[in-house]
Parts: C-alpha cells; sequence; structure tokens
C-alpha cells in the first residue's frame, strides 16, 4: 500500500487498487471548484508521487455531479488569500495556478483524468495537462475565462501546445464557448467518451501497466519533451493576467455582463 493513503487531506481523496491510485476531487457541494488548499494538496500528492517507484499509474476522478465547474473564486477573493494570490502571479517562478497542472506532466507514472457534468476553467487545465482524458457523453467543456475578462494562466501554453490546433485553442479561449463530449472528442480535446469513463480508464491503466514502468516512464518524458516550452511562455499567462486583473476596465464590465449581456465593452486598453 503507498504510503499517500496514510496522509490526511480534506479536499481530496486517495485509495488504490492493483498499485493504480486513484484521486478524488472532493468538494461536490462547491462542483470541485479548485480553492488554494485543493491546489495545495494535489501538488503535495503529485510531489510524492514523483518519487513513488511502486504506483504504476493514476486516475483523477471528481466526486458529486461535476468534475470541476474551475476556481474558486468566493475562496481566491477572500482578503486572507488575495496577497496569495498575487503573490504567486508576482514571483519568478510557475505559479501555484501552473503548477497544480503541470506536475502532473513531471509524475513519472500516466495519469488518465475522467470528467463528468461540467469540465471548465481550472478543470479544463487541468485534464489538458494530464496524459489522458475520458468523459461521460453528457459532459460539457470550456475554457471558460474569456467570459470573465480573463486569460488561461494555469499553464495552457505547455499543456494544450499539439493536443489542439492553434486555431481551435484560439476559438475556444477567445469565445468561452461551452462544447460537447462529442465536439471535444473531434477537436482531439479529450481522448476518449464512454458510458463508464472511469471503468475505462482502469482498464488503460490496467493495459499499461502489464508494459516495463521504465519503458512507460520514458515514452512519456520523450513525447513530452516534444511540447516543452520555455519559461517565457508561462510568464505572458502571469504577465497578462496581472493586467486583466489589475487594470483592466473591460474585466471588470466582463463580470457584469455575465449577468447582463446588455453591457458593453468600452474601446480595447492594452495593445
Amino acid at each position: 500500500m503507498s504510503s499517500l493513503l496514510t496522509k490526511t487531506y480534506h479536499t481530496i481523496t486517495l485509495s488504490e487498487t492493483n498499485d493504480i491510485l486513484t484521486v478524488t476531487l472532493n468538494r461536490p457541494d462547491k462542483k470541485n471548484a479548485m480553492s488554494l488548499q485543493m491546489m495545495a494538496e494535489l501538488i503535495n500528492v503529485a510531489k510524492a508521487l514523483k518519487k513513488d517507484r511502486a504506483i504504476r499509474a493514476v486516475i483523477i476522478n471528481g466526486e458529486g455531479d461535476t468534475f470541476c465547474a474551475g476556481i474558486d473564486l468566493g475562496d481566491l477573493n477572500n482578503p486572507k488569500n488575495a496577497l496569495m494570490g498575487l503573490y504567486e502571479l508576482l514571483k519568478p517562478t510557475q505559479s501555484i495556478f501552473q503548477r497544480v497542472c503541470l506536475i502532473w506532466r513531471e509524475v513519472p507514472m500516466p495519469v488518465i483524468i475522467t470528467t463528468h457534468g461540467y469540465c471548465i476553467g481550472a478543470g479544463m487545465q487541468l485534464a489538458l495537462a494530464c496524459d489522458f482524458r475520458i468523459t461521460t457523453p453528457d459532459c460539457q467543456f470550456a475554457i471558460m475565462e474569456a467570459k470573465w475578462g480573463l486569460v488561461p494562466d494555469m499553464g495552457l501554453t505547455q499543456s494544450a501546445l499539439h493536443v489542439l490546433p492553434v486555431d481551435t485553442l484560439k476559438e475556444l479561449t477567445m469565445t468561452a464557448r461551452l462544447i460537447s463530449a462529442k465536439e471535444a472528442e473531434q477537436l482531439h480535446l479529450v481522448s476518449h467518451v464512454d458510458e463508464n469513463p472511469y471503468q475505462k480508464a482502469q482498464a488503460l491503466a490496467e493495459e499499461i501497466a502489464n508494459r516495463s514502468p521504465d519503458a512507460v516512464l520514458a515514452s512519456k518524458r520523450v513525447i513530452n519533451h516534444m511540447t516543452k516550452q520555455s519559461f517565457g511562455a508561462l510568464y505572458q499567462e502571469k504577465m497578462w493576467q496581472l493586467k486583466l486583473m489589475g487594470g483592466g476596465k473591460n474585466r471588470k464590465l466582463a463580470i457584469k455582463k455575465a449577468k447582463d449581456s446588455s453591457v458593453q465593452f468600452l474601446k480595447r486598453q492594452f495593445s
């Protein structure tokens, strides 16, 4: 049994079967919206997995009727967390928002994510950073940040590269459009659509576990290297988010427009 199972977590649960670890987002009352605590706990699990030689695959899923409804804005905007959020965007290394997604590319075993209900915003960026995405037919997806006048800043510049064509990624990011699982599969945003995504994920994990763990690791490292970006791309995410959040007049209007479609934006503020 993995030593990970002996630790206590508040926003996620862990279970293990046949050296396959399941990580479950466990804030169903919040539709598994990512709080700072959930991000920290996911990062801690991934850090431990980077040293683990027994676990052969990881499955990430969500409790309740939604996989993940994005960032928990109530938690992020809480005064006690607001300064921490600002620091994360200002510091020169990866922010916690980027780290919670990109760290899953670094663990030495495949990571399969299963989605249902909604997979939007932070949930979508987490899914893109995993090796495989399996979804229910009724799940809906969106890169939602533009709806709130923001830009995706959770490692999308690395995780989406070669998963989606550039024009498709721009369209989904600029429109913040909700798309169906069928369309997501056609766009290669998801790997498989299945009535029981967790069962299919288990079958895929077991199939991979029958191969040499070193060959599996090497395959992940070599293929991920094809999409490795410099820190400059991640810096752009942080820089533009700071601009939009700090002095973005249209960002405030975007929040109002989400509730009232008659709200009109100002002329473009930045160049």
